[in-house]
């Protein structure tokens, strides 16, 4: 089995990102790493290049920042990345620069995709995830947070990266047809400084939105106001492993009381049916289960 990881990443160090630990945490999976080094305002190029593994192989691109609408500029690199990948590929797991796997799902990810790498019915792998928030102590539990996503596909001409990159589905708009695995992401993107939050905040919405919307929208202070989230829960579970330092170098407070929940009578209703069976009513979702 031939298993290649791929990723995009752009100015890394200025937004914080934690894109080594997210590629680390992946390569122990992977025959190759194909990263995509977007043209950044920092030293992100040299940041990958010190990974210093073989299997790491750089590619540079130029990120189109015309391509404002939805985001397609995440799904325009995306899609160089995986076209660099090995045509000997069986899986491609995708990672993106605020995700990180744990050490502990590794023998199951390995496995799944041994069970079904004859399988052509299985087209991808579906992962659940963990939205971490203001600090590594708290994780979304409202349904604001998307639950699962695909992030280990198979090496296929009209497979492409969906939207602004949060999945993939074929060139005419199928859906893949994929098992959900019990294996988590962590999902990091929402804890960093609250001033590096800030500057991404701005960053990322000029791909989605034009100059007259940024500035209605995005107010222009010097630090993001954690404070305004509707609900959280406290984590009891571990970090992987490549993130310790990570976390031990956190040099901001962010305090939430999880017994705070700023629902409305419908979403009150809306959360204690899905806590109760499962269910999420009106839940997105980017695939097919098979």
């Amino acid at each position: 089995m031939f298993v290649s990881g791929f990723t995009i990443v752009r100015n890394a160090i200025k937004y914080d990102y934690p894109i080594v630990e997210a590629i680390t945490s992946v390569l122990p999976l992977c025959d190759e790493f194909i990263v995509a080094v977007g043209n950044s305002e920092d030293e992100t190029l040299a940041l990958i290049q010190n990974i210093n593994d073989p299997r790491i192989k750089i590619i540079q691109t130029v990120w189109d920042d015309t391509l404002r609408e939805g985001g397609r500029v995440l799904a325009d690199e995306t899609n160089k990345a995986y076209a660099a990948i090995s045509v000997e590929a069986d899986w491609c797991f995708y990672i993106q620069g605020d995700e990180v796997i744990h050490e502990n799902s590794s023998a199951e990810l390995k496995q799944a995709m041994l069970d079904h790498k004859d399988d052509k019915r299985v087209e991808g792998l579906c992962l659940l995830y963990r939205h971490f928030y203001g600090s590594y102590d708290y994780v979304g539990d409202s349904r604001k947070w998307y639950r699962r996503e695909v992030r280990i596909i198979r090496k296929h001409p009209d497979i492409t990266s969906y939207r602004d990159a949060q999945g993939f589905r074929f060139k005419n708009g199928r859906k893949l047809n994929v098992k959900l695995l019990d294996a988590y992401v962590h999902h990091y993107g929402w804890v960093k400084p609250p001033e590096a939050q800030q500057a991404k905040q701005q960053s990322f919405h000029k791909m989605w939105h034009d100059d007259q919307w940024m500035k209605q929208n995005i107010p222009t202070v010097q630090q993001f106001d954690y404070s305004q989230i509707d609900s959280l829960a406290v984590f009891s579970g571990t970090h992987p492993r490549v993130m310790r330092d990570r976390i031990a170098r956190m040099n901001w407070k962010f305090n939430f009381d999880p017994t705070q929940k700023r629902w409305g009578l419908k979403m009150r209703l809306l959360m204690w049916i899905e806590r109760n069976w499962g269910w999420r009513i009106g839940e997105y979702k980017n695939y097919n289960n098979i």
